[in-house]
């Protein structure tokens, strides 16, 4: 496969870093985690849509560019180089949103596509609960069928952003007598709806990364249902090929991290051989995935759906980030808790790294489905 790129996009590479640098808030802005912080993070949302950057590929009437996959890996690379801030949209413009391109009705996509681009209508992912974490088609929470729409009942937890977000999309068992995969539907709800209790959970930092949200008979109404009832699971697996695919885990992200890690070794006096080695080695690596995430995307460009494979996919970027961060932490050894200056934040990236075999999926299920659907190897 031919992995060279496109001279055209470097006149789009031009323009956005560009715009990077002359717009990117002076300081970093306060924590996502906190009400200052996510509406901060709104804001600049609203600006990247302002200058049509905040969704590329998507088409122009949602604020978009109709750009392709490759324009948008380009953006990612100089988004994450240029030390920019988390999306706080991520949950509705790499996950959801591509669900709504493939199952929503125009209606729904006209509805929620400009808010999301915006930042104006924040998500947050309704698929954990209690007793189905891992395992997802073990839920609980159930919608019954009522005129015009859903009465919802149930819990979820672990529900990223769900602190201050606006809305959760979710899966729901609408069939009573169904089991497992069978009797699913997915919704799309207001977390301001009567019924709703959402309860901020505080991560070791203090600060409310997740919530757990409750719902009373929680009316949803018929248009809010993400294609066919009864099928949700389907909807879902779209969802979460998103969230280990291409989209929300770009290789910008790990490239920007692996520049940085070369950049800390430079600093570094007497740094051990076998430690120089470890940092040439995460440099590859995310190089690696850079270049089979390039060749992913021209697949997907020529036709050929990504199914399973983004189970592999996710496997090899969350360790990745691990990698990357305790290869840093080595390095920096008594400064690694550094909270100012060229070499902060390392240690709260490690914290966040040894998430990612948990997220999108733990690592222990993405293994099995690798076996199975990739490899054909028996249950």
């Amino acid at each position: 496969m031919d992995l060279s790129v496109d001279p055209a996009l470097d006149g789009f590479r031009v323009e956005v870093r560009g715009w990077l640098a002359a717009n990117l808030p002076p300081q970093p802005l306060p924590s996502l985690d906190t009400a200052t912080g996510f509406a901060a993070h709104r804001e600049w949302e609203r600006q990247l849509f302002d200058a049509r950057l905040a969704v590329v590929t998507w088409p122009q009437r949602y604020g978009g560019r109709d750009a392709g996959l490759l324009e948008w890996l380009v953006f990612e690379e100089e988004y994450w180089a240029a030390g920019a801030p988390v999306r706080v949209g991520q949950n509705g413009i790499f996950l959801l949103a591509p669900t709504l391109f493939e199952f929503g009705t125009d209606a729904q996509r006209d509805r929620f596509m400009l808010p999301m681009a915006r930042g104006e209508e924040i998500w947050a992912q309704g698929w954990s609960e209690p007793g189905a974490g891992s395992d997802l088609a073990a839920l609980r929470s159930r919608a019954t069928k009522v005129d015009g729409g859903w009465r919802v009942n149930g819990q979820k937890t672990w529900s990223t952003r769900a602190a201050f977000a606006d809305w959760m999309f979710g899966l729901f068992r609408t069939d009573p007598d169904s089991t497992r995969h069978h009797g699913l539907t997915y919704l799309l709800l207001p977390l301001s709806a009567d019924g709703v209790t959402v309860r901020p959970i505080r991560q070791l930092d203090g600060e409310p990364g997740f919530a757990e949200v409750f719902f009373d008979d929680v009316f949803v109404p018929d248009d809010r249902v993400l294609g066919e009832v009864g099928q949700g699971w389907k909807v879902a697996m779209s969802t979460t090929t998103s969230e280990r695919g291409l989209t929300l885990r770009s290789p910008g992200r790990f490239m920007a991290s692996a520049d940085r890690l070369v950049s800390l070794l430079r600093r570094t006096t007497g740094a051990p051989a076998a430690l120089r080695d470890d940092v040439t080695q995460a440099w590859m690596d995310a190089d690696a995935y850079r270049l089979y995430v390039q060749s992913t995307a021209l697949e997907a460009l020529a036709g050929k759906p990504i199914g399973a494979e983004s189970s592999a996919n996710k496997l090899f970027w969350s360790q990745l980030d691990i990698q990357i961060h305790e290869t840093a932490l080595r390095l920096l050894g008594s400064r690694s808790t550094l909270t100012s200056g060229a070499d902060a934040g390392w240690l709260d990236g490690y914290l966040f790294s040894l998430a990612g075999p948990i997220y999108a999926g733990t690592n222990e299920v993405q293994r099995n489905v690798v076996a199975e659907r990739v490899l054909g190897l028996p249950r």
